[in-house]
């Protein structure tokens, strides 16, 4: 068999595949023996819907008429909760929460109006729901805020519980009436810098607020209760490890010394000064034991019982599953198969999604206090491949002047063709493919993505950057990143292309980088600043980061202060590492993939930067997906996208894709 050239390798993953293959799984709750999760489906527009197994094994779709989905902070998160039987959820469609009481019809909890609810927990014995509300009927900046949500009432809006900070997350209510949350107030985000408070909740009234942990240079995120103590995860050492909380001392206000104290954010007055305890590390290591908290509703741990909890953390990028003692402080590493990100724990049993390095993510069980087996409720989908043609991630670091940067190499795998001999021609490298991931402040995970065996079963390497500012090594690895947007992401990704090539394992002519959202405003200032990618796709790329700062959403509406600068005193260094204002240093084929419906990247940044390169006689394409917006969701989409991608890498780096491939008409070439 003559040898085929990298790149034209024929490969089961066609762009049909990656749509109707696999739905997605998250979000598992257990109540009593029955079991929800999450399912999205790309055929559907990527409608998410609330799914429920019982004890017989019969699954069955609670909301066949419905989008399961928040929109607060825009990423959501906690979109629905179940207690008793009673379940809850936020409707992506009118932003209400609804309820289904006892498997009778869903019906509205909430009223309407311009309001959206996450991080929703129900309590079916108090008859409420607690919840973050984040409020758009005013004028200005929506408002956020914690309430409880009477299950008896006729719809409205709820009571506010806590009020006056910029933002709320985890309202956990403890079985004896005290309630933890998470705030913090513009420009933080929540890794940067949180409170962790608690406080007496009688009712709907809240008193004896304690502040438990955080400030300017603490995240303090994820309480849960453990009985009347809690539990919390820190960063105060600069890893994010797993305290308890210790009891506060109580004194009496003194008003001599004390005029400081007046209350905070309208939560109560009290005669007393609560001081917290230093809390106790349970296991201090340098491991993340929770990534940066985009969403709400994550469960990166859970309690077991009073001794034990279980909880996941990170260790160079990769992460492992264990059941912590908090009595002896042991730390004992549990085999699920593959990396999970949020657990539920009852009586000892586990549901979790798993995503393995060589198989599509399952929704599994596990006994903890059996024989740990993973038992499978429900696999994401079947795939018409084995094992043997799944690329494995290998961990590679290279160095910056920072110190060392992660990232995980994907290797060409094909059986068809590495196992005859027949793996490109004698002398050829592979063409390699270079990921940014989004965020910045993300993390790319080594589980298995059909988006990376997409290009590695074809032939084409894979490069997928954990670039400084990246979450998962620790707090000094993701400040990296502060005030330096757009120079060390950018840097470190070209490093690490550059690093493939040296060592001999892509060819180091063929060097492509790819991203999307942030990670396409790191292709785009890639191709813009710097000589070492040879081509780059942008998906939805951010052009534009003046448009960015002022015109996002409330949760990101100071994330770039952080990370480039307050604006608009730092309005130079914004046109400074903005590729729209630079597009005359463009010097790379490009293809840019842009919904014309984008409120966050909008259509005409794509248009300006193409417009430049046929100015230049620069290979370019421009692809518009009408409807879309900031991402892809429908099906046609999502596989009229890849069919984009191939083609223009093959024309670009010269090989003949496998396969019925659309050929992408490119300007310029």
């Amino acid at each position: 068999m003559p040898a085929l050239a990298y790149g034209s390798w024929p490969s089961p993953i066609t762009p049909e595949l990656m749509t109707s293959s696999l739905v997605g799984l998250d979000a598992p709750l257990q109540d009593g023996s029955h079991l929800y999760w999450l399912e999205t489906r790309a055929d559907q527009g990527g409608r998410t819907s609330l799914w429920r197994r019982s004890p017989d094994g019969e699954r069955c779709d609670l909301t066949p008429e419905h989008y399961v989905r928040s929109r607060v902070h825009e990423y959501g998160g906690g979109e629905y909760a179940v207690d008793a039987g009673v379940v809850v959820f936020s409707s992506f469609t009118d932003g209400r929460i609804w309820i289904l009481p006892g498997g009778a019809a869903a019906r509205p909890l909430t009223a309407e109006g311009d309001v959206r609810y996450g991080d929703l927990r129900v309590h079916a014995l108090r008859r409420l729901v607690l919840a973050i509300r984040e409020d758009h009927r005013g004028d200005g900046e929506a408002v956020t805020t914690i309430v409880a949500i009477d299950l008896d009432a006729e719809p409205g809006f709820g009571t506010v519980l806590c009020s006056g900070a910029d933002f709320y997350s985890t309202p956990e209510l403890s079985a004896d009436g005290r309630l933890a949350w998470v705030e913090w107030d513009h420009p933080a985000m929540p890794w940067d810098s949180t409170r962790l408070r608690t406080a007496r909740l009688a009712g709907t009234t809240v008193s004896e607020v304690v502040t438990i942990a955080g400030g300017p240079h603490e995240s303090a995120v994820h309480p849960r209760w453990l009985g009347e103590r809690l539990v919390f995860v820190s960063d105060r050492t600069g890893w994010p490890n797993l305290y308890l909380a210790q009891d506060p001392v109580a004194q009496d206000l003194d008003p001599a010394r004390d005029l400081d104290l007046a209350p905070e954010h309208d939560l109560g007055t009290d005669s007393r000064r609560i001081i917290p305890a230093e809390p106790r590390a349970l296991y201090p290591a340098e491991a993340s034991f929770v990534d940066a908290p985009w969403m709400l509703g994550m469960t990166p741990y859970a309690v077991v019982d009073a001794n034990r909890l279980l909880c996941t953390y990170r260790d160079q990028g990769t992460l492992r599953a264990a059941v912590l003692s908090i009595a002896d402080g042991t730390l004992k590493d549990l085999d699920l198969g593959g990396e999970a990100w949020n657990f539920s724990v009852r009586d000892g049993r586990v549901a979790a999604v798993v995503y393995g390095v060589d198989r599509p993510p399952a929704l599994v069980a596990v006994d903890l206090d059996g024989d740990r087996t993973a038992t499978l409720i429900r696999s994401a989908g079947d795939l018409p491949f084995g094992p043997e043609w799944v690329s494995v991630p290998r961990a590679v670091r290279w160095a910056s002047e920072d110190g060392d940067v992660h990232g995980w190499f994907y290797p060409p795998t094909n059986p068809d063709v590495t196992d005859s001999g027949s793996a490109g021609p004698d002398g050829e490298l592979p063409p390699l493919v270079t990921i940014s991931h989004g965020g910045p402040t993300g993390i790319s995970p080594a589980v298995f993505r059909l988006g990376v065996q997409f290009w590695t079963t074809r032939g084409v390497a894979v490069l997928d950057v954990n670039y400084s500012g990246s979450t998962g090594y620790g707090r000094a690895y993701q400040e990296r990143l502060r005030d330096r947007w757009g120079i060390a992401d950018v840097r470190d990704c070209a490093a690490g292309a550059e690093a493939m090539g040296a060592q001999g394992l892509v060819d180091p002519a063929r060097l492509a980088i790819m991203g999307g959202s942030a990670g396409g405003y790191t292709t785009l200032r890639a191709l813009t600043a710097t000589t070492t990618f040879a081509a780059g796709i942008s998906l939805y790329g951010i052009g534009d980061l003046e448009t960015l700062a002022r015109d996002t959403h409330k949760f990101e509406s100071r994330y770039l202060d952080g990370l480039v600068g307050p604006y608009p005193q730092a309005r130079q260094t914004y046109r400074d590492r903005s590729p729209i204002d630079h597009v005359d240093d463009l010097a790379a084929p490009i293809l840019l993939l842009q919904g014309t419906d984008d409120k966050v990247v909008p259509p005409n940044q794509a248009e300006a930067l193409a417009e430049v390169a046929r100015a230049k006689g620069l290979p370019v394409a421009l692809v518009l997906f009408p409807g879309e917006g900031h991402g892809f969701r429908r099906a046609d989409s999502i596989r009229a996208s890849y069919e984009a991608q191939l083609s223009f890498l093959g024309q670009i780096f010269g090989f003949v894709p496998a396969g019925d491939i659309p050929p992408l008409t490119i300007e310029n070439l």
